[in-house]
């Protein structure tokens, strides 16, 4: 057990790895020269979620003799100094004051683009919490609202993002807008499954995902909008017209299907995708994992690989994440497979939900563990507590953060 548990512990840092944003912008600028501003103007630099920091440092290298200016945001758990770059560390996924300064900076710089001038974007997983720039007359407190209520709820972050973007002056083109005449181009490392730009922090250099008749839709579909607040009520019913997005020039340079095909390399010839398209509620992704651990031939060792994003509606009070939650209803639903087995489902950030782990690691013996601790495994999971029965068991997957985002992968590893 302590091999397999080893070996995806092994491949879950491979994964994170394939996804080194300094290493995918490189082999971007490798294909493709950067953009030098015109006579007379400078390149303006804007690096934006968990990824900023290390993007904007290799990007620096490519700087030389160039004048630029540089503000990178990301997390606290990744903000430090950057020489020549004003660093901002803001709120996620809650936003906070920093990010509205952080956004105000950001808005100044954009602003003040000529036509002679070049805007580089380089973006990543998280930029929509952090960098919050409220449109109407929503405060900070109403956009906070609006993330908990969508986070809570089970959608999904296409659908968290198509609200986002009509209620911010940044996301869905807002960029675009700002920097306007100065031509844009934007790298962006995708932590969304499929890969839509449009989705990515929200989409600030590309076009809305949907219209806000679509956004106000969903919401009442789903009964969540009369507890929306009204200054975001209003800006989803407004009329206004939108006009054209300027063009800009978006390259995808990193994801997690590149993250899932780095695993399954290193995990040997027996390694296969299972799914590079895990979504929805944490109870039926668990249902598939498991059907996939049962369907294997015994007798064979197998390496599934799945990657993608799902989700989880909250009932209780306790404390986790979709992959903490993930891990654990895997470990209570497993039937005897006769041989040893081992699940790890981890957020590529490090960070899962609001605490300190990246997801969990568990096996044949996790809810015994947890039940020997003093712990109800059902009581628990009813209260969304995966992180306190996780932890009872030892089966916290804690790496600290890992400087980039591709979302999510699980190894289920067969002995």
């Amino acid at each position: 057990m302590t091999t397999l548990r080893d070996k995806a512990r092994e491949l879950f840092a491979v994964a994170c790895l394939a996804a080194d944003p300094a290493q995918a912008l490189q082999a971007a600028l490798a294909k493709a020269p950067l953009p030098r501003p015109g006579p007379g103007g400078v390149l303006h630099v804007i690096a934006l979620g968990k990824a900023a920091i290390p993007m904007a440092t290799l990007l620096k290298e490519h700087l030389e003799g160039v004048p630029y200016h540089m503000i990178v945001v990301t997390n606290y758990e990744n903000a430090r100094d950057l020489p020549g770059a004003t660093v901002f560390a803001a709120g996620h996924p809650v936003p906070d004051e920093n990010g509205i300064r952080a956004a105000e900076a950001v808005e100044r710089m954009l602003t003040s683009a000529t036509a002679a001038d070049r805007v580089i974007a380089l973006i990543s997983g998280g930029g929509s919490a952090l960098l919050p720039a409220p449109a109407g007359t929503q405060t900070l407190a109403d956009k906070a609202e609006v993330n908990r209520l969508l986070l809570a709820n089970g959608f999904e972050i296409t659908e968290i993002n198509l609200v986002r973007q009509h209620l911010s002056r940044l996301k869905g083109g807002g960029f675009l807008r700002r920097a306007a005449p100065a031509p844009v181009t934007a790298y962006i490392l995708s932590d969304v499954v499929g890969d839509d730009l449009r989705v990515v922090a929200s989409g600030p250099t590309v076009a809305p995902i949907g219209t806000r008749q679509e956004a106000r839709d969903l919401l009442q579909t789903r009964g969540l909008w009369p507890r929306l607040p009204e200054p975001a009520q209003a800006l989803l019913t407004s009329d206004a017209a939108e006009e054209p997005l300027p063009a800009a020039h978006n390259l995808l340079i990193g994801s997690n299907r590149k993250s899932l095909e780095a695993m399954v390399a290193a995990a040997g010839p027996d390694a296969v995708i299972v799914n590079d398209h895990l979504t929805g509620d944490v109870s039926g992704a668990a249902t598939s994992i498991v059907a996939a651990a049962t369907a294997a031939r015994k007798g064979h060792p197998a390496r599934l690989i799945f990657g993608g994003e799902t989700t989880v509606t909250l009932k209780g009070s306790g404390l986790g994440g979709r992959n903490q939650e993930l891990a654990l209803r895997v470990a209570m639903t497993m039937p005897d497979l006769g041989r040893d087995w081992v699940f790890l489902s981890g957020g590529t950030d490090g960070r899962d939900g609001p605490t300190d782990a990246a997801g969990g690691i568990v096996d044949a013996g996790t809810t015994e563990r947890i039940r020997a601790a003093g712990g109800s495994p059902e009581g628990l999971l009813s209260n969304n507590d995966s992180h306190a029965a996780l932890k009872l068991a030892g089966d916290l997957l804690v790496t600290g953060a890992t400087g980039t985002n591709v979302a999510d992968v699980q190894i289920l590893l067969l002995g």
